[in-house]
């Protein structure tokens, strides 16, 4: 390791030793403006803690002829997206304490300075968490302690994403940040919620496209316990309108965006709509232009619901249309690009009944319809050429259903339980433009999957100080496709024979079981620790087994293994946390052992449509999914420190750290893994100005797989300054905010290539941009 590696690491790992210490000295009462807003998350678990109520109504109910106190009806409550923070407070690093597994929040004032076209570009930064970054800006995927697709799930508003973009690192995710309100990454046991095949993490985007409060009511609200309770005392107003506008233009790639959300209602009634673009331009890089990175995307949402004393339902429908292109060589010879269409209806609704058992009933569901055509010439010098090369369809359709029971006392502990079961299916194609029937250029020939599963989460509160979870899931899993005939040139000879047989139609089943268990301690000085373990199977999923054809985007041939088994993996992770006074900080680390992992395997060889050489001469990489043990260990460290006062604000520092080292047991390297990062900043913010600089430096990523180059380490600086302020009250405007900032990133326009992504040697990430944006609320 380099002098300066060692550096870096010797200066994380002193500061990751001394900011316990550090918190222990300080007061909490060192600066009066530190106060924090509550985090509110939506995602981790099924366990919600409501606000509390101000008072009891003692009632007589007939009850085995006794007299007792009703169970006290929760106030009219609605969990914020977004709880809206005093504005000396923006720029505050959120920590989350009351969870069991590190959890990212990415608040809606982040998401809007951020400006990212996409989740994986909106989270690249943040410790533990990179892009996939295939097209910068237009298809970029979240990773998650260097796993990716099939082991990290996402969500809008409960429901997945359901388009493609876990079959294709080129395929992009159908949920903008333009129309999203907050971000939450959730990691470690409360991801058994959603699925096992969020291993490695759930990456939920909310917003307000199913309200579950009024806009009324919003104006009239107070926080308690991270919720909005309405201040009974005060009168309703029979009906109210909020508009929000959010626009930007950035330098790098002339790009234009800009989205307005509308949300009425009034009484029992609330309605939401929004409408989105932006239009990007190929974005410039060090010394020249990336080629062939174009995007032109939109959407478009409206939904509605009813509230009434106890809950909600909803339901809203919502258009994703985007159009980009794909940069690389071939992707820029032969003008490679997606036109992707989806359309989905959601519903979702809670009921707090007043009864002694239980406390909530929820339920969200879902429908997809997702297709996308890729473009391309046949022939670079011909383009007359030009048609679809592959398309892609998802129908899929799931729902989720929970019951939260009323807290029981145990004596040794207060027991909260929550239990859910969750369906869903799906149905894919990847046919052959040519011919539908031919398995040679699909993908896959059309394939079909179920899935049933019931889950438990226990919450045992022993003190104010000390809680634990167990929680555990079974799920049934059904898989139909078939293995087409293909020539045995096109396979690496290493393959089992029975891999290779003839167009057999497929029905696999698997019934994976996970558990997890984790623990939350208060410590003095404000400090939360938290312990957690689990266990997961996953069962493979479509594309790992009935893949067979030529992938045109990624340059891949790629090959699936129906004989492929469940993937288990066995963790532990241990975290330290502080969330109040003037230093704030999260230290966590982890280690994972898989068995049966997993993996899309480059063998060294090339095909072409028709066959397969050993080693190179043809324009496409063999990819073979294969399984074997690995492990996976790391840790993720960042804090935000207020140094002093200065002006009418705090000055401050801040830093953050994060490392993962995955290797088979062989002892070779899992390709693909993301390098160790160091960065840091200083920041001020008051009650209206917010400014920063910060810098991110990568290491060289020298530890790669055989068949992968190594990625050398690049320096990211970043700057931003923003003001925010409140309109002034009149007929229109009701007194809200409004932010205009302006943003700045890769200052220094290095070259950044991106050691995760399959077209990395081909592909540098965007050069300097000067972002310029502004949100207003009406």
């Amino acid at each position: 390791m380099p002098v300066s590696s060692r550096r870096f690491l010797a200066i994380a790992r002193l500061g990751a030793a001394s900011l316990p210490a550090l918190a222990m000295a300080i007061p909490d009462d060192v600066f009066a403006q530190t106060a924090l807003p509550g985090i509110v998350v939506n995602a981790p678990s099924p366990i919600v803690r409501h606000a509390r109520p101000t008072q009891t109504t003692p009632v007589r109910r007939a009850h085995r002829g006794t007299t007792r106190t009703s169970k006290p009806r929760q106030p009219e409550v609605a969990r914020t997206t977004a709880p809206a923070a005093p504005a000396n407070l923006q720029g505050t690093l959120p920590i989350v304490t009351n969870q069991f597994a590190t959890v990212t929040v990415v608040t809606n004032e982040e998401i809007r300075r951020n400006g990212a076209a996409t989740l994986g570009d909106l989270l690249n930064n943040k410790p533990g968490i990179t892009g996939s970054s295939f097209a910068p800006g237009a298809s970029s995927r979240p990773i998650i302690r260097g796993l990716d697709v099939n082991r990290v799930g996402i969500v809008e508003n409960g429901i997945g994403s359901n388009g493609a973009s876990d079959l294709g690192e080129d395929h992009f995710v159908p949920i903008d940040p333009l129309s999203t309100n907050q971000v939450e990454v959730i990691r470690g046991p409360a991801a058994l919620r959603y699925g096992s095949t969020a291993i490695g993490g759930m990456v939920s985007a909310s917003n307000n496209r199913i309200p579950e409060t009024t806009p009324c009511a919003a104006l009239l609200t107070t926080q308690t316990y991270g919720y909005a309770v309405k201040a009974p005392q005060l009168p309703t107003p029979p009906g109210c309108v909020n508009v929000e506008t959010r626009g930007a233009v950035s330098s790098v790639n002339n790009g234009r965006e800009g989205a307005i959300l509308l949300d009425a209602g009034g009484n029992n009634v609330a309605i939401h709509a929004d409408a989105f673009a932006r239009r990007t331009e190929d974005y410039a890089i060090p010394g020249g232009v990336q080629k062939n990175t174009a995007t032109d995307s939109n959407g478009a949402s409206v939904g509605g619901s009813y509230l009434f004393d106890g809950g909600f339902f909803g339901a809203a429908i919502t258009q994703n249309n985007s159009l980009y292109h794909i940069p690389g060589q071939e992707g820029e010879e032969l003008g490679t690009r997606i036109n992707a269409h989806q359309t989905k209806f959601t519903a979702k609704g809670e009921y707090r009944p007043d009864a002694t058992a239980i406390d909530a009933i929820r339920f969200w569901v879902g429908a997809t319809d997702y297709k996308h055509n890729e473009l391309a010439l046949a022939d670079a010098a011909d383009p007359a050429s030009d048609g679809v090369r592959q398309t892609f369809t998802n129908k899929e359709q799931e729902g989720r259903m929970e019951v939260q029971f009323a807290q029981t006392n145990l004596r040794f502990a207060a027991l909260t339980t929550a239990i859910g079961v969750q369906g869903s299916h799906q149905e894919l194609t990847a046919p052959s433009p040519d011919d539908p029937f031919s398995p040679l250029n699909g993908l896959w020939d059309p394939n079909s999957n179920g899935r049933f599963a019931g889950y438990i989460f226990n919450e045992f509160t022993f003190s104010d100080t000390t809680k634990a979870q167990v929680a555990g899931r079974i799920e049934h899993v059904n898989l139909n496709g078939s293995t087409p005939s293909t020539m045995p040139e096109l396979f690496d000879l290493t393959v089992d024979p029975s891999v290779i047989g003839a167009a057999t139609p497929r029905a696999l089943n698997f019934t994976p079981k996970s558990t997890s268990v984790g623990l939350i301690q208060n410590l003095p000085w404000n400090l939360v620790a938290s312990l957690t373990g689990q266990y997961v199977e996953r069962a493979p999923k479509p594309a790992e087994l009935f893949s067979r054809g030529v992938h045109d985007a990624t340059i891949t041939y790629d090959i699936g293994n129906p004989n492929l088994g469940i993937e288990t993996a066995k963790s532990i992770e241990a975290g330290l946390r502080r969330a109040t006074g003037p230093l704030r900080f999260e230290l966590t680390g982890y280690y994972t052992r898989f068995n049966g992992f997993i993996y899309r395997r480059l063998t060294g060889n090339t095909c072409d449509e028709t066959a397969c050489v050993a080693g190179p001469g043809l324009e496409l990489k063999q990819a073979i999914y294969s399984q074997t043990d690995a492990v996976f260990r790391g840790g993720e460290f960042q804090f935000q420190y207020d140094v002093l006062p200065v002006w009418n604000g705090l000055f401050g520092i801040e830093g953050q750290y994060d490392i993962v080292r995955a290797t088979f047991t062989d002892g070779s390297n899992v390709p693909r893994i993301p390098p160790q990062r160091l960065g840091g900043g200083i920041y001020y913010r008051d009650a209206n100005w917010l400014a920063r600089i910060n810098l991110l430096h990568a290491f060289a990523q020298n530890d790669v797989s055989g068949v992968e180059t190594p990625t050398p380490g690049y320096n990211r600086l970043r700057a931003e300054v923003s003001y925010t302020t409140k309109l002034p009250v009149n007929n229109w405007l009701g007194g809200q905010p409004v932010t205009i900032g302006l943003v700045g990133d890769n200052l220094l326009n290095e070259q950044i290539r991106n050691a995760v992504a399959f077209n990395k040697d081909q592909v540098l990430l965007p050069g300097l941009n000067v972002r310029l944006f502004a949100n207003v609320k009406y």
